[in-house]
């Protein structure tokens, strides 16, 4: 194997005390074989996309051969987890090979999901199924693609094995790759244990990580934690204005670089409704659409209670000063949501008058049952119409609830001062024709279980990379599913 044409390693959580982790090599699996490769995810990691897709390129992609310079590890932390409390979790099915610098100098983390057990795997096989892997690169390119911070996907493989969930279904093995993948649920893991120094340790490698200039901040800790709610504030508002519901947002699953991470029972909405809920063990309701920033609140509420005797030695001051912090999330999450929901419609500032029509808007969206994404997709239209573009009107109109709307939002854009052309190419590039439609990832998947037929996943890939180019010729793409196509729950794979 030549060093060259494999990752070049440059890690830097192993320099962490062994307590942050354990070296854990992959287990080996069958027989490897390649499904994709995201070749400008690799050449943006300085990463070979021809070796990858190598002999030796799968064997490591699947777990049967280390790569020089990696340092196998699986990490610790513990989470609240649909609001119970676990003191001990981690790495259950996942192996951080280590970390790869980019193209523009930026650090970047690569795991292996599914790759077998770990002293963290609490009895299960640490093992994925096919359809997780599958429906995980397929969410999270597009979401990488739509502007949404999130973790990618590199490649993925088969195992030659299979995997016993409620059948028996072949394996995969995602190779995924993020900012970091240190969670609110790490640093809650070593304030619950009153580790102090490992919470500090936690903290300042964040800190050279992610946010550099809180270290050198009047107080680093404070300004620490207040970057990682305004990034989370604003990951979540992205998250609503595309109609991405994530299902299971514990706080083991939010990961202070401010990265969407861990596709499981996720789901874009279809029938607009603020009530919808896929995940399947989610039979509360607590991670619906409309409970994903309060949620994301309280997640932070625990980040800022984890880091409390670093804020300041007066435990008093310390609440204080961190209770400001969290409730600052409210305006700032409100202020990015308006923003993006503004954005959408073709107004450039979210007044209160821009507030009401988004309101007002989503309730009647709500009453008719309206298809989320290609709502917003025909507004874009109709703001320039007859400008030469494919339209989805022959898939989708707007429902009658909507007139009396339209006739207030034409007036609000009557007062912009860009010119309809302009707004409308705006409004294009914020407003999708193509997501991955639930019904869309589970004929993807049911190819690639019971055929073996994968063909339909690279399509799909392929189409969801330009979103907002619309053609008919892909219309069944962009189609909301037909009642017997409805997707009514998602499932983790665990």
């Amino acid at each position: 194997m030549s060093q060259l044409r494999s990752p070049r390693f440059d890690n830097s959580y192993v320099l962490l005390p062994d307590k942050f982790y354990t070296r854990q090599a992959p287990e080996p699996v069958k027989s490897p074989g390649l499904i994709r490769v995201n070749r400008s995810l690799a050449e943006q990691l300085n990463i070979d996309a021809q070796w990858l897709e190598s002999e030796e390129g799968v064997e490591v992609l699947a777990g049967n051969r280390l790569a020089p310079g990696s340092e196998p590890i699986a990490t610790v932390y513990a989470a609240h987890q649909f609001g119970g409390w676990n003191p001990q979790l981690g790495d259950g099915r996942a192996v951080l090979l280590g970390e790869v610098v980019d193209q523009q100098g930026e650090r970047y983390d690569m795991q292996l999901k599914g790759s077998g057990r770990t002293p963290y795997s609490r009895g299960g096989d640490g093992r994925a199924p096919l359809g997780p892997v599958l429906r995980e690169y397929v969410v999270s390119e597009a979401m990488a693609v739509l502007g949404v911070p999130t973790s990618r996907a590199l490649a993925a493989v088969t195992t030659g094995e299979k995997v016993l969930r409620d059948r028996a279904l072949p394996g995969g093995v995602l190779t995924r790759v993020s900012r970091s993948h240190i969670r609110i649920g790490t640093f809650q893991y070593f304030a619950a244990r009153d580790d102090g120094d490992a919470v500090r340790l936690l903290a300042d490698h964040v800190m050279q990580r992610h946010y550099p200039q809180a270290a050198t901040a009047e107080r680093p800790y404070l300004t620490l934690l207040q970057a990682v709610i305004g990034r989370q504030a604003g990951l979540i508002a992205q998250w609503q204005q595309l109609g991405f519901i994530h299902g299971v947002m514990n706080t083991d699953n939010m990961l202070v670089s401010g990265e969407t991470v861990d596709y499981g029972p996720c789901a874009f909405m279809d029938r607009f409704d603020p009530k919808t809920v896929f995940s399947s063990i989610d039979t509360g309701g607590r991670y619906a659409y409309a409970n994903q920033p309060g949620i994301g609140q309280w997640n932070l509420a625990w980040l800022a209670r984890a880091l409390l005797p670093l804020i300041d030695a007066d435990e008093n001051v310390a609440v204080e000063l961190a209770q400001k912090a969290i409730d600052d999330f409210v305006p700032r999450y409100q202020q990015a949501y308006a923003e993006l929901m503004c954005a959408k419609l073709g107004i450039a500032q979210p007044d209160d008058e821009a507030r009401a029509l988004v309101d007002d808007l989503l309730e009647r969206m709500t009453q008719a049952g309206a298809d989320y994404t290609l709502t917003f997709r025909r507004l874009a239209e109709l703001a320039a119409p007859n400008a030469g573009f494919e339209s989805v009107a022959h898939i989708f109109n707007l429902p009658e609830e909507l007139e009396p709307w339209l006739e207030r939002w034409q007036a609000r854009l009557a007062q912009e001062d860009t010119s309809a052309a302009q707004r409308q190419q705006q409004m294009f590039e914020r407003n999708p024709a193509f997501i991955p439609r639930n019904h869309l990832i589970e004929e993807v998947i049911a190819a690639a279980v019971e055929r073996n037929d994968f063909s339909p996943f690279h399509q799909l890939v392929e189409r969801l990379a330009l979103p907002q180019t619309y053609a008919e010729a892909d219309a069944r793409y962009a189609m909301p599913p037909r009642p017997e196509e409805m997707v009514l729950q998602t499932f983790c794979g665990t």
